[in-house]
């Protein structure tokens, strides 16, 4: 992602930070190009193993044109998916983790290729786009079920 998409996506990400002139001096000048944000003002992250995840993200990118970001990080051990605000607080699940309010995510820039642990599978577009937790569930389910067979 470049140009006009990316700078929309910097500035929504850059938005929930305490300080988002900070956050973009971060993106610009850190090497390892990540910011550390805060959860549970404009999205909520889940966090699934990535054995599950990517099977869900699959599913899911066949119910729907594009989800919304999704993030890969420790090796692809793990993946998580920005779902509305309020999630995390309420989602039961085996191996599932949240972050929401209170909680802080390492978040790279979704405008160029980052050196370290944590990228993109699909970066935000700026539009403020997450995936419908419901539907996130329902592809959790298909996807673990189609692992049985």
């Amino acid at each position: 992602m470049t140009g006009a998409g990316a700078r929309a996506a910097v500035e929504w990400l850059a938005s929930v930070a305490p300080d988002p002139g900070a956050c973009r001096w971060e993106w610009e000048r850190n090497p390892r190009g990540v910011a550390l944000l805060p959860a549970g003002r404009r999205w909520d992250v889940l966090i699934l193993p990535g054995e599950l995840g990517y099977p869900t993200l699959d599913v899911l990118t066949r119910l729907i044109d594009r989800p919304g970001p999704v993030l890969a990080g420790f090796g692809d051990a793990r993946m998580g998916f920005f779902v509305p605000p309020g999630t995390a607080s309420r989602w039961v699940g085996t191996g599932v983790r949240g972050a929401g309010r209170g909680t802080w995510i390492v978040v790279p820039h979704p405008g160029r290729a980052v050196v370290g642990k944590v990228r993109w599978l699909i970066p935000p577009d700026g539009s403020g786009t997450l995936t419908d937790a419901t539907l996130l569930e329902l592809a959790m389910h298909e996807a673990a079920a189609g692992g049985r067979e």
